[in-house]
């Protein structure tokens, strides 16, 4: 089933709401006190409406196959923890909001495996309720309600990144010299009382250095280590290509380059997740890297579908397949290439990457991004035009008719060879 974007924010609400009740409740009994947890000041929990959303969407595809649910479930909460970990490290100094689950690796797998679960059955149990509900509400309503959530949520934010930023003192200094902007400071202390109630110790901050370039793990990391990876492993597949079939074949994702987005985006998401894991055993590296490489195998695979209709691989004929779009077998290999990645291929990277000069980097870092970007986009106009030709082969504007000159059929049945011969009608 496709959703527009008004109600998927309307079950992200929902469920965010359901989340932070529960989640105010469970601290309730077990510190005999009321403590709003989490980023935000909203009674919303952000983090399993993100996850809620993106199951509402892939779990459809699935249809009664419950151990595959469940594996993306957990996969989906795994990830989006990892992504908002790593995102409040970086604008807050402090990623205090997600240590919500038991220190040890083997409670912690229980603890994201057991959640998983409770999520899994309030989906099955309460989705079909909510998509009767929001059936019955129109869209335009919906619209209002996504825009005044989206504003309210946006503000909150906001405000959390300033009071962590100036520090409580900071608040009461304008306020007893009585500045203008003293009822702006009256609400980000509100805020950071709440923190400081929260989570004590909040303000220990480490002291960073900004003289080594990409520091840790942040956004000019991610970059690199999806660019090297991309390009990577866009070799390595044409190489095995050239030595199991016998032939060159272009393994990239776009139009411009020698770069697969799928082992990019699969090297960031092993990154983000797994490196928090480098010191524990090499099973639960092992088990974590194969449940969320088969997600995420999982997940390109019905974006392809949905974006392009087509399905680019089809394991449906291989034991213990998973709709077809992923097997226990590659799973196994998605945890042998996790473990070998955070053991030995990401630590020399990751040494590699912050050697480089800062300023040089740093530059190079955005027009990475924007020139990546463009290619993105570029590269889905080029798929998309090579489906509309068959329909409608007279192009509608300059691009299009650019498009259809420079990078018809011809190329685009070169360039992706081994993705059109698998492709099926969806």
């Amino acid at each position: 089933m496709t959703y527009h974007s008004e109600q998927l924010m309307f079950f992200s609400l929902i469920y965010g709401v359901l989340a932070w009740t529960a989640q105010v409740v469970f601290f309730a009994v077990k510190e005999k006190k009321f403590v709003n947890r989490g980023l935000l000041t909203l009674p919303i929990n952000i983090e399993i409406g993100i996850v809620f959303s993106n199951i509402v969407v892939i779990l459809p595809t699935l249809g009664r196959n419950y151990f595959g649910m469940y594996l993306i479930t957990f996969a989906s909460l795994v990830i989006t923890r990892a992504i908002l970990g790593f995102l409040s490290g970086r604008l807050t100094k402090n990623a205090k909001w997600l240590e919500a689950a038991p220190s040890g690796t083997a409670r912690n797998f229980l603890f994201y495996a057991g959640l998983a679960a409770i999520i899994l059955l309030i989906y099955l149990l309460l989705q079909p309720m909510l998509m009767v509900l929001v059936g019955m509400i129109s869209r335009t309503v919906l619209r209002i309600i996504q825009i005044a959530a989206s504003l309210l949520i946006f503000l909150d934010f906001i405000t959390v990144l300033i009071a962590i930023k100036k520090g409580k003192e900071s608040f009461e200094q304008r306020m007893k010299k009585g500045r203008a902007d003293a009822v702006a400071a009256r609400i980000a202390r509100f805020v950071w009382k709440r923190l400081e109630k929260a989570y004590p110790g909040i303000s220990d901050e480490e002291k960073r250095s900004d003289i080594i370039f990409a520091r840790g793990m942040n956004l000019d990391k991610i970059v690199w280590v999806f660019l090297v990876s991309a390009f990577l492993g866009d070799l390595i597949e044409m190489i095995y290509c050239r030595l199991v079939q016998g032939v060159w074949m272009s393994r990239s994702s776009v139009v411009f380059g020698t770069f697969s987005f799928v082992w990019g985006i699969g090297a960031v998401v092993l990154t983000v997740s797994l490196m928090r894991l480098k010191d524990k055993n090499d099973r639960w590296i092992l088990l974590t890297g194969a449940i969320l490489g088969g997600a995420f195998e999982y997940i390109c695979s019905v974006f392809t579908e949905i974006v392009f209709g087509k399905v680019f691989w089809d394991y449906s004929k291989i034991p213990f397949n998973i709709g077809g779009r992923t097997n226990l077998l590659y799973m196994f290999f998605w945890g042998i290439l996790g473990l070998f990645w955070v053991k030995i291929a990401y630590p020399p990277l990751d040494r590699l990457i912050e050697k480089f000069p800062p300023v040089a980097a740093k530059v190079f870092t955005w027009l990475i991004i924007i020139l990546m970007t463009l290619n993105a986009f570029f590269t889905m106009k080029v798929l998309l035009r090579y489906n509309e030709r068959k329909v409608d082969p007279l192009p509608s504007d300059m691009l299009e008719e650019f498009i259809d000159d420079t990078y018809g059929d011809d190329f685009v049945e070169n360039r992706w060879k081994n993705m059109l011969s698998t492709e099926k009608e969806p």
